[in-house]
């Protein structure tokens, strides 16, 4: 008799010790997921020259050695430039803006820009749309088309070590097709590797794609096939490496862009939203993606959402800033800004 009491009396402490141990871990769990949650500011950092003007409309960021490149969508913007240029920042100035030991003013640098004829050579060419580098080599995508019928194109060229110039080869281009039939929309983002380079659509939403790809070239523009990768809602404007495997994706919704209206949003159904998303609309985060041998997965983590502001911030380059947090840049709306957003 006195066993069996023995047994039950031991039983019962394992069920209860079990149960402390699951409502503790469940507790950890949701404090661990609040947190990972958090709204992150956004720190401006103040430019000047030309690219604070609402024409550069900057597309793209991308790190060459030390040095941020942001791209015009049009690098012509300026009169009378020829072919346009691209900018660039050192790095150490932007750490002394952020590290408080500078507070002037960033002014980017011009660097000329020769991409002979390309305008002309793209039908219904409308600009620019991302950039990355392997060495000296530099890659980006077009955008061309009217209303529905929208092509995309990477190009390729070399970039001066010192800065001096970019010079793109006009007489190769690699055409990107569409997933979808909507205007305005075409590969917008690009990651490049040791020896491919890798291209996103910028609308991969359920609604819009049933089956989502990446496109896949080697560095001569030759395409090497897709990659799977999953269903995005809303835009996808920019990527950037984070690690070989693993890299970072602005996602984007300004509330003018109907057809991007999903039905549901898996992402803000599983983490919920962010204090300020209760009042504004539109959507700003980051969000992190895996590649694997079967392709292109979102991460199992949460996003990274911006703490809102009245007016939507089209942010349209990326840039991953050691391991302190993110660079960002808006194309013309509602400005040209250029913010950081540290790692939560």
């Amino acid at each position: 008799m006195k066993k069996r009491k023995l047994l039950i009396f031991l039983f019962i402490s394992v069920v209860i010790i079990e149960g402390v141990y699951l409502y503790f871990s469940f507790l950890q769990k949701k404090e661990t997921g609040a947190r990972a949650f958090e709204e992150q500011d956004v720190t401006l950092i103040p430019l000047s020259g030309p690219l604070t003007k609402k024409r550069a409309e900057v597309s793209g960021l991308a790190w060459f050695g030390d040095n941020l490149i942001f791209l015009p969508q049009y690098p012509d913007f300026v009169k009378d430039s020829g072919d346009g240029f691209l900018f660039y920042l050192p790095k150490d100035e932007i750490l002394a803006y952020l590290d408080g030991t500078s507070r002037a003013e960033l002014e980017p640098r011009p660097i000329p820009l020769t991409a002979v004829g390309l305008a002309h050579l793209v039908h219904g060419y409308q600009g620019l749309e991302s950039i990355g580098f392997s060495g000296t080599r530099v890659f980006l995508t077009i955008e061309a088309g009217k209303k529905n019928n929208m092509q995309g194109y990477l190009i390729s060229g070399v970039i001066a070590p010192d800065l001096s110039g970019i010079t793109l080869d006009t007489t190769k281009l690699a055409l990107i097709s569409p997933q979808a039939n909507y205007e305005n929309r075409s590969d917008e983002s690009i990651l490049v590797f040791d020896d491919k380079v890798v291209t996103f659509y910028e609308a991969n939403g359920k609604g819009i794609v049933a089956e989502p790809v990446a496109h896949v070239f080697d560095f001569d523009l030759n395409p090497l096939g897709t990659i799977p990768m999953p269903n995005l809602e809303y835009r996808l404007t920019d990527t950037a490496l984070s690690s070989e495997d693993e890299f970072w994706g602005i996602n984007y919704f300004p509330p003018s862009n109907d057809e991007l209206i999903p039905t549901s949003d898996p992402i803000s159904s599983m983490y919920g939203i962010g204090k300020s998303h209760t009042q504004y609309p539109q959507v700003e985060r980051l969000v992190k993606f895996i590649f694997s041998e079967d392709g292109i997965t979102l991460a199992d983590s949460a996003p990274i959402p911006f703490v809102l502001t009245e007016d939507a911030r089209n942010w349209e380059g990326l840039a991953i800033l050691d391991d302190r947090g993110f660079l960002l840049v808006t194309d013309d709306h509602p400005d040209t800004l250029f913010g950081f957003v540290p790692l939560p």
